[in-house]
């Protein structure tokens, strides 16, 4: 037993073609999110604070769909949401529909420590945030040129657009608009083990490029796109729907809970069981143990563990 922790930024249709000025910032990003995440582990940190602190320096980067990074909707805003859980008391919170908080995962932290509920959204959300008093902002903060011209693509292609994909021609029209295409990729996420078993979980999303306002995807919801419990701490990331009907998240920690699996014997079968290019998710077992299965192109992803193995990368590896 020891610590471990994994992150990741989004899983889906990466390109091996993917630009230099695409993936050298995320890469980087990658690293410098696990030196912090190891760091606090190091100086025993609680997992929940671990992976909270990781989650927030992701939505701090502008070059993921979160936070700063968050993809626009139909209408051209942001509606960001987050959840994280702890693994030990299966305490958790998350919010969805912000529009000026800065940091979604702290708010959602929030909601689990000072209020008897789970899940607040939209205008109870914000109003719960002023009253906590966490750093606001104009929307305006979240809107990058980037998403702006990414939004400006979908709706000329009439589709919702995936990240980490080239950009949309004009020719390249869907065939169906609202089907496929509707992915939550960007997420990010990170999950954390101590020394002594304690779990935790976070992710954090702006959704998907030209989604409908109001829509709410996986992220906060617990046992979907995050859960934690004493065998393990997940985070997924990939079509939001998909992760929704799959309750991919709570598959792990069931078929190790129920049928005995190890932690990667039941992450590679929840994501082998859901349609292809669809899933991918990190996740950390109780005993250190650490998996990063996903059945996309790629995922941005990244890893530690105390023994001293640590991966970041994107696309499958030999191990894989």
């Amino acid at each position: 037993m020891g610590w471990a922790i994994a992150l990741h930024g989004g899983a889906g249709d990466i390109p091996l073609s993917l630009p230099a000025d695409r993936r050298l910032p995320r890469e980087a990003a990658l690293h410098h999110c696990l030196e912090i995440g190891v760091a606090a582990l190091k100086a025993q940190k609680h997992p929940l604070d671990v992976v909270e602190l990781v989650v927030r320096e992701l939505e701090n980067h502008p070059n993921f769909n979160a936070g700063k990074g968050s993809v626009l909707t139909s209408r051209g805003t942001v509606e960001m949401e987050a959840c994280i859980m702890d693994g030990n008391s299966k305490k958790c919170g998350a919010v969805s529909g912000l529009t000026t908080v800065v940091n979604a995962i702290s708010l959602a932290r929030l909601v689990m420590d000072n209020t008897p509920h789970i899940y607040l959204g939209f205008d109870g959300a914000e109003a719960f945030a002023r009253e906590q008093g966490v750093e606001t902002v104009d929307s305006s903060h979240f809107i990058t040129p980037e998403n702006i011209e990414r939004l400006k693509q979908a709706k000329e292609a009439d589709r919702v657009q995936i990240d980490y994909t080239q950009p949309i021609q004009k020719d390249e029209k869907s065939e169906s608009p609202t089907g496929n295409e509707d992915s939550q990729i960007g997420t990010v996420g990170c999950v954390a083990v101590d020394k002594n078993g304690n779990l935790a979980a976070a992710t954090s999303t702006g959704g998907f490029v030209n989604k409908m306002v109001g829509r709410i995807g996986d992220t906060p919801i617990i046992g979907a796109g995050t859960y934690a419990n004493n065998l393990c701490a997940v985070s997924a990331t990939g079509r939001g729907e998909t992760i929704i009907r799959g309750t991919v998240s709570r598959d792990v920690a069931a078929l190790m809970e129920y049928k005995g699996l190890s932690l990667k014997e039941a992450a590679a079968y929840v994501v082998e069981c859901n349609p292809r290019g669809d899933v991918g998710l990190v996740a950390v077992s109780a005993k250190g143990e650490v998996t990063m299965p996903f059945n996309t192109t790629g995922m941005f992803r990244a890893c530690a563990t105390e023994d001293g193995y640590s991966e970041v990368a994107i696309f499958p590896s030999v191990q894989d």
